[in-house]
């Protein structure tokens, strides 16, 4: 985002969306690759990422290749933990040791998919690891299941980057790691070079945080390794367009991470097949009011009265200059 051209990636099951529009009549479920294939017909995207185990065959390499072919990259994938029904308790924390077992060296097989699909960027999302009752959990236990398993899982391959999104709950009523500060804390504890976070903006009005604070904070104590644009109304994760319900919380968040010299693709995370939205418009939609986004923060980043006015924290100011920058007037 400093110097080379913006890099778009977008969820992969969003293409499911009105199938009905891009295949025939009564086509049934579209394959990965059939989603990746309408995918590519969105203009400006670049990249895409794939669930594992869900979108990845027995060949990992082929359908890398095969993404490659519709002019896509894999950016990386993320972790889904539905293959055993026991997962529903725990994955990394499940009281039974042969069912925690199962999902750490799944997630190594996972990583090992990763690196033949041509990825090196792994997405660890672990909302089954929590709790819902009190005395329900031995909390100590459950923490220290979660560091060693993220540590055994990231010293699987030091050379694949190991990204953990937060997210303050669900499935789970209270998941383990529902917010910025106890992400770091965890990620301190580990202290390995490949570990990171994934910043989802959703979650990060669900967590009650600021965007572009929560930036900053991964920024001084780890790095974000990957970067979740959509928006919501901060009740629950709803997916919605960039920028639909906070514009300019949003144009914060990237003037931040640009500052912080975050390289990797943007990713929406937005949700089109929940309600039956057009997934390429919408995706080209994201894609537009990013770049204009960017755009804004250029202005801003060219006119040195925001920083003298952020430095004295004048509010008043700096929302002229911002609404100056946005609206023009």
């Amino acid at each position: 985002m400093t110097s080379a051209p913006v890099r778009f990636a977008t969820r992969l099951n969003s293409f499911a969306s009105q199938p009905d529009a891009f295949w025939p009549k009564g086509h049934g479920k579209p394959s990965p690759l059939e989603m990746a294939a309408r995918a590519a017909t969105a203009r400006g995207l670049t990249d895409v990422d794939l669930n594992f185990p869900d979108h990845l065959g027995p060949d990992p390499r082929a359908t890398g290749n095969a993404i490659r072919d519709l002019g896509l990259t894999v950016n990386g994938l993320a972790m889904r933990y539905y293959s055993n029904p026991a997962f529903k308790i725990g994955a990394f924390t499940n009281p039974d040791p042969a069912v925690r077992r199962e999902a750490i060296d799944l997630t190594k097989r996972g990583i090992d998919a990763g690196r033949e699909a041509g990825c090196n960027l792994m997405t660890l999302w672990l909302g089954q690891d929590g709790f819902d009752y009190a005395f329900q959990a031995d909390y100590p236990k459950l923490w220290a299941d979660e560091i060693d398993g993220i540590r055994e899982v990231a010293l699987h391959d030091p050379e694949c980057l190991i990204s953990i999104e937060y997210k303050p709950n669900e499935p789970r009523s209270y998941s383990l790691l529902p917010d910025c500060a106890t992400t770091l804390l965890a990620l301190k504890e580990i202290d390995l070079p490949n570990l990171g976070v994934t910043l989802d903006f959703a979650h990060v009005l669900y967590a009650d945080e600021q965007p572009a604070f929560v930036a900053a904070l991964i920024g001084r104590h780890s790095r974000i390794l990957g970067l979740h644009l959509n928006d919501g109304y901060a009740k629950r994760d709803d997916g919605l367009m960039v920028g639909a319900v906070h514009p300019v919380q949003t144009i914060e968040l990237l003037r931040q991470v640009r500052k912080d010299g975050f390289h990797g693709p943007i990713y929406f995370d937005t949700f089109p097949d929940l309600t039956g939205l057009d997934p390429v418009a919408e995706c080209e939609a994201n894609i537009a009011t990013v770049t204009a986004m960017l755009g804004v923060v250029d202005k801003l980043e060219g006119d040195n009265e925001l920083s003298a006015a952020i430095a004295r924290q004048d509010a008043v100011a700096s929302q002229n200059l911002v609404r100056r920058a946005m609206l023009g007037r």
